[in-house]
């Protein structure tokens, strides 16, 4: 029998991934603090411009977390254990093949990565030994991704939080130990990352096999190769992941664009609006959170094709979304100024900051249905839908930046930013009743969600 959708339940799922993505900047934190006490100006730059470059390329590779937890919640949802484990067998041969790509291919993609991104000379000398050293450790991080798909779409959102918290823990003490205590600088820094990827990933792997193995009660082998190899479903998951690659990429670009076009408006307004996107990156914490328990639950119910099920995940999550992100916007409003001086000292800065806050609180207050209808359409494995609807919201979010930003300056770059956000909703709820009429199925769909 399914578990009912409760908001308890919703929230027992969505606080560990607060937690684990909170955790997520102690990291930088810890790298910056360690280089900064022991390290010279050029250090810091060097890992502020490595660390921007292996973001970007894990998260290109986001599809491996999100297809897995699409297609696992839905094969859980269908009572098929053995496909949820052939979901995870693909997903980690993908990672595998991935990661060992990105090695093979470690020379052209730094020479592209490092003509993109300007540094002084030792900076970047000091970020390409970064580089070299952290990329062996590309097929440990995809792997991990794809695990963490698992978690997710099982809904065991602990594993999630145990698995972040390990690997951050043992990436702050050995950056501590490599470039603290033993003064390897840059170079051990990027050490303690590779051997605290690689050791994240045997720990998750024992958590995904001893969780498997708990759940394995069929006649199925426990990797049931037939299905892994399987041409189809290996077709239906490679198109899934390119769909999501695609949006992921246009997301990216977007945010990018946003950047880019604050420096337009000079060191002051970049240096606000970089201040106002951390607020904004505090709530995607939260809003994230309720998204990764949709992304469970919505596939879940169409796994068990549970009309009833899906409203009652869809409706609970939705509730405390919108709730926190009221909370939210009401608090940097009403608490946003001593939170900007706490983040920076420069007058200007703050004073602009300050100014331009209500768009920040604008951006995060409506920015909960893109997070759900994500959460939504990727359980319900939809990628072509938010392909397509990423594409349409930054061709909308460009024609509204250009004359927006040209009449009311960086106000106008806000709005359009905001613009986009919700043109990012609204592209995926024009899908959505069409994604509800598919979930079809049994006696209790004709029963309200209260």
């Amino acid at each position: 029998m399914t578990t009912p959708t409760t908001r308890a339940r919703v929230a027992r799922m969505a606080w560990p991934i607060v937690l684990a993505n909170a955790a997520v900047p102690l990291l930088g934190l810890a790298d910056t603090a360690v280089i900064g006490r022991t390290g010279r100006t050029a250090g810091l730059g060097a890992i502020a411009l490595g660390a921007l470059l292996f973001s970007f390329l894990y998260w290109s590779f986001g599809f491996l977390r999100m297809g897995t937890t699409g297609f696992t919640a839905q094969a859980s949802g269908a009572g098929d254990e053995p496909e949820v484990r052939a979901t995870l067998a693909r997903a980690l041969l993908l990672a595998l093949a991935l990661g060992l790509a990105l090695i093979a291919l470690q020379i052209p993609v730094a020479l592209v990565a490092f003509r993109l991104l300007h540094g002084s000379e030792e900076v970047e000398a000091l970020a390409r030994g970064y580089f070299s050293i952290r990329i062996w450790g590309a097929p440990a991080t995809l792997a991990t991704f794809a695990i963490l798909g698992l978690f997710v779409g099982l809904g065991t959102s602990r594993l999630l939080l145990i698995v972040q918290l390990v690997l951050n823990g043992v990436n702050i003490a050995l950056d501590v130990l490599f470039a603290g205590v033993l003064g390897w600088g840059v170079r051990g820094i990027a050490l303690g990352t590779l051997i605290a990827e690689w050791s994240t990933l045997l720990l998750a792997l024992a958590l995904a096999t001893r969780l498997l193995r708990a759940r394995h009660r069929d006649d199925e082998p426990m990797w049931p190769l037939s299905r892994v190899r399987d041409l189809r479903r290996l077709a239906s998951t490679l198109s899934a992941n390119a769909d999501i690659m695609v949006r992921t990429l246009f997301l990216l670009f977007g945010f990018a664009w946003f950047t880019d076009q604050s420096a337009r408006f000079g060191d002051t307004l970049l240096a606000a609006n970089h201040v106002l996107l951390q607020l904004v990156s505090f709530a995607a914490f939260f809003l994230d959170g309720y998204a990764f328990a949709t992304e469970s639950l919505v596939g879940a119910a169409i796994g068990a094709r549970r009309l009833d099920a899906f409203d009652a995940a869809v409706k609970r999550s939705t509730e405390l979304a919108a709730v926190t992100a009221v909370v939210l916007a009401a608090g940097f409003l009403v608490l946003g100024r001593p939170i900007v001086h706490g983040l920076t000292d420069l007058e200007p800065v703050r004073e602009a900051a300050t100014r331009h806050l209500p768009f920040a609180a604008g951006y995060v207050l409506v920015s909960f249905a893109a997070f759900q209808l994500d959460g939504i359409f990727i359980g319900a494995t939809r990628t072509r839908d938010m392909r397509n609807a990423s594409i349409l919201s930054l061709l909308l979010f460009l024609a509204a930046w250009w004359p927006l930003a040209g009449r009311l300056g960086n106000r106008g770059l806000w709005i359009a930013f905001i613009v986009y956000v919700i043109v990012r909703a609204l592209t995926l709820a024009v899908r959505f009743p069409a994604l509800r009429r598919s979930v079809a199925g049994c006696p209790s769909a004709a029963r309200p969600v209260s």
